[in-house]
C-alpha cells in the first residue's frame, strides 16, 4: 500500500526549466560558454546546479575550482530569483493536484533545485505548506540521477521506500526514484513516453495522477 508521495519540481509541479536555461545561458555566456536548449534538454536537464556547471566546464575544458565554481551557481541563483516573481510558473493542474493529494497523503518533494527557490514559488501561491519536507539541491551527497535523493525523502516521510511514490518528468529522475526503491509514475511534461519507459506508469497530465491511481498501481503497474 502507498502511504507518501514524493514529488519532483520543475518539470512536474512547476514549468521552471525555462527560466532555469534562461538563468544558465546568462551567467554560461559571462565565461564563453553557449547552452543551447536542445542540449540542455537532452543532456543536462535532472542534473544540479553543480551538476550543470562541472559538467560543461569539463567539455569545455573550462578550470573551474570550488570558489569559481559555488559563484556561478550563486549568480545563476541571483538571475533566476529575479525571474521567480514575473512569470506563472507552476503548471495550471498543480494547485488542484496539490490539494487532492494532501487530503490523502502525506506529501514531499526531492529535486535538483535549490531548496528557497521551491520555497518561494510555493509561498507565492500558498501551497508551501502542503508539503511536509523538501529535499533540494546540496542536501545529500550525490543528485539524481543517483538515489540519494529519494532515499532521503523515503527517510523523512518515516516509510518504506516500497510505501512511497514519486512522480518524475525526466529519465533521470525515473532512475533516481527506482534505484531507491520507489514506486515512480512518469509524467509526459518534458519527455515524451518512449523517454519515460522506466516508470511503472505514465501519465500525460496531472489530472490523471489521484488518488485512485494511487490506489491502484501496485495492482496494475505498467
Amino acid at each position: 500500500m502507498i502511504k507518501a508521495i514524493v514529488f519532483d519540481f520543475d518539470g512536474v509541479l512547476a514549468d521552471s526549466e525555462p527560466l532555469h536555461l534562461r538563468a544558465y545561458q546568462r551567467v554560461l555566456s559571462r565565461v564563453g560558454i553557449t547552452l543551447t536548449r536542445e542540449d540542455y534538454y537532452t543532456r543536462y536537464l535532472g542534473y544540479d546546479d553543480e551538476g550543470v556547471f562541472t559538467r560543461l566546464a569539463a567539455e569545455h575544458g573550462l578550470p573551474l575550482d570550488e570558489s569559481q565554481l559555488q559563484t556561478l551557481i550563486a549568480d545563476k541563483g541571483t538571475v533566476f530569483d529575479a525571474a521567480i516573481g514575473s512569470e506563472e510558473i507552476l503548471y495550471p493542474r498543480a494547485t488542484a493536484c496539490i490539494t487532492a493529494m494532501s487530503a490523502r497523503y502525506p506529501l514531499g518533494i526531492a529535486s535538483g533545485a535549490l531548496r528557497h527557490e521551491i520555497e518561494a514559488i510555493l509561498r507565492h501561491r500558498g501551497l508551501l505548506h502542503h508539503f511536509r519536507f523538501i529535499v533540494g539541491s546540496g542536501d545529500t551527497a550525490q543528485s539524481k540521477p543517483a538515489p540519494d535523493p529519494y532515499r532521503r525523502a523515503v527517510e523523512l516521510h518515516g516509510v518504506a521506500a516500497a510505501e512511497c511514490v514519486a512522480i518524475e518528468d525526466s529519465h533521470w529522475g525515473i532512475v533516481s526514484a527506482k534505484s531507491a526503491g520507489l514506486t515512480c509514475v512518469g509524467l509526459t511534461t518534458t519527455y515524451s513516453r518512449a523517454h519515460l519507459t522506466e516508470a511503472d506508469w505514465i501519465v500525460d497530465s496531472l489530472d490523471e495522477f489521484t488518488p485512485a491511481l494511487i490506489e491502484s498501481l501496485k495492482v496494475e503497474p505498467r
